[in-house]
Protein backbone atom coordinates (compact mmCIF):
# COMPACT_ATOMS: atom_id res chain seq x y z
CA UNK A 1 0.00 0.00 0.00
CA UNK A 2 1.50 3.57 -0.60
CA UNK A 3 0.38 6.99 0.60
CA UNK A 4 -2.68 7.72 -2.09
CA UNK A 5 -4.10 3.95 -1.66
CA UNK A 6 -4.07 5.02 1.93
CA UNK A 7 -5.48 7.67 1.90
CA UNK A 8 -8.53 6.74 -0.81
CA UNK A 9 -9.31 3.76 1.28
CA UNK A 10 -9.54 6.11 4.31
CA UNK A 11 -11.80 8.77 2.75
CA UNK A 12 -13.51 6.17 0.90
CA UNK A 13 -15.39 5.62 4.48
CA UNK A 14 -18.67 7.01 5.71
CA UNK A 15 -17.91 10.69 7.30
CA UNK A 16 -14.32 10.71 7.04
CA UNK A 17 -12.67 13.61 6.82
CA UNK A 18 -8.68 14.21 6.13
CA UNK A 19 -7.09 16.79 8.32
CA UNK A 20 -4.04 18.32 9.27
CA UNK A 21 -4.04 19.45 13.26
CA UNK A 22 -0.15 18.79 13.35
CA UNK A 23 0.89 21.28 10.42
CA UNK A 24 2.31 19.69 7.26
CA UNK A 25 3.85 16.60 9.98
CA UNK A 26 0.56 14.20 9.78
CA UNK A 27 -2.46 12.77 7.68
CA UNK A 28 -5.05 12.80 10.18
CA UNK A 29 -8.22 10.79 9.09
CA UNK A 30 -11.15 11.42 11.58
CA UNK A 31 -14.72 10.50 12.15
CA UNK A 32 -17.17 12.74 13.32
CA UNK A 33 -14.46 14.75 14.78
CA UNK A 34 -12.61 11.42 16.38
CA UNK A 35 -9.19 10.16 14.94
CA UNK A 36 -9.16 6.59 13.94
CA UNK A 37 -6.34 6.70 11.62
CA UNK A 38 -3.06 8.63 11.01
CA UNK A 39 0.24 8.73 9.10
CA UNK A 40 3.45 10.88 8.32
CA UNK A 41 3.83 12.53 4.52
CA UNK A 42 6.48 10.06 4.13
CA UNK A 43 4.36 7.09 4.57
CA UNK A 44 6.69 5.23 6.55
CA UNK A 45 4.14 4.01 8.97
CA UNK A 46 0.46 4.87 10.35
CA UNK A 47 -0.98 4.83 13.19
CA UNK A 48 -3.87 3.07 14.17
CA UNK A 49 -6.65 2.26 16.93
CA UNK A 50 -7.48 -1.15 18.51
CA UNK A 51 -8.54 -3.13 21.66
CA UNK A 52 -6.10 -3.22 24.25
CA UNK A 53 -5.58 -6.96 23.61
CA UNK A 54 -5.48 -7.26 20.48
CA UNK A 55 -2.53 -4.94 19.98
CA UNK A 56 -0.94 -7.31 22.46
CA UNK A 57 -1.64 -9.83 20.28
CA UNK A 58 -0.66 -7.74 16.89
CA UNK A 59 2.68 -7.00 18.13
CA UNK A 60 3.26 -10.11 19.30
CA UNK A 61 2.75 -11.42 16.08
CA UNK A 62 4.26 -9.32 13.70
CA UNK A 63 7.41 -7.06 13.53
CA UNK A 64 6.04 -4.14 12.09
CA UNK A 65 3.67 -3.54 14.52
CA UNK A 66 4.50 -1.46 17.34
CA UNK A 67 2.89 0.83 20.13
CA UNK A 68 2.31 4.17 18.48
CA UNK A 69 4.26 6.81 19.33
CA UNK A 70 2.87 10.02 20.96
CA UNK A 71 -0.35 7.64 21.51
CA UNK A 72 -2.08 5.94 24.19
CA UNK A 73 0.25 3.02 24.11
CA UNK A 74 -2.49 0.43 24.78
CA UNK A 75 -4.86 1.27 22.58
CA UNK A 76 -2.54 2.83 19.53
CA UNK A 77 -0.60 0.41 17.14
CA UNK A 78 2.18 2.13 14.63
CA UNK A 79 2.62 -0.35 11.93
CA UNK A 80 5.66 -0.22 9.83
CA UNK A 81 4.64 0.01 6.39
CA UNK A 82 7.91 -0.90 4.83
CA UNK A 83 5.56 -3.74 2.50
CA UNK A 84 6.28 -6.71 5.61
CA UNK A 85 2.06 -6.57 6.06
CA UNK A 86 0.03 -7.14 3.23
CA UNK A 87 -2.08 -4.82 1.98
CA UNK A 88 -5.46 -6.83 2.69
CA UNK A 89 -4.33 -7.28 6.17
CA UNK A 90 -3.40 -3.18 6.46
CA UNK A 91 -7.23 -2.37 5.32
CA UNK A 92 -8.66 -4.99 7.91
CA UNK A 93 -7.01 -3.01 10.37
CA UNK A 94 -8.00 -0.29 9.38
CA UNK A 95 -11.49 -1.31 9.09
CA UNK A 96 -11.35 -2.43 12.18
CA UNK A 97 -9.57 1.11 13.70
CA UNK A 98 -12.77 2.73 11.84
CA UNK A 99 -15.22 0.22 13.53
CA UNK A 100 -13.77 1.03 17.07
CA UNK A 101 -14.71 4.54 16.25
CA UNK A 102 -17.79 4.71 15.47
CA UNK A 103 -19.00 2.33 18.35
CA UNK A 104 -17.92 4.71 20.70
CA UNK A 105 -19.62 7.25 19.32
CA UNK A 106 -22.76 8.72 21.19
CA UNK A 107 -25.64 7.49 20.05
CA UNK A 108 -26.94 11.52 18.40
CA UNK A 109 -23.53 10.62 16.65
CA UNK A 110 -24.44 8.01 15.15
CA UNK A 111 -27.22 8.94 13.73
CA UNK A 112 -26.06 11.97 12.26
CA UNK A 113 -23.69 9.31 11.07
CA UNK A 114 -26.15 7.27 9.31
CA UNK A 115 -27.79 10.04 7.63
CA UNK A 116 -25.17 11.38 5.96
Amino acid sequence: MDLESFREYCLSKKGVTEELPFGFVSLVYKIMGKIFALTSFDFERISLKNLPEKNQELRAEHDAVLPAYHMNKQHWNMVQTNGRVKDALLREWIDESYEIIVNSLPKKTKEELINL
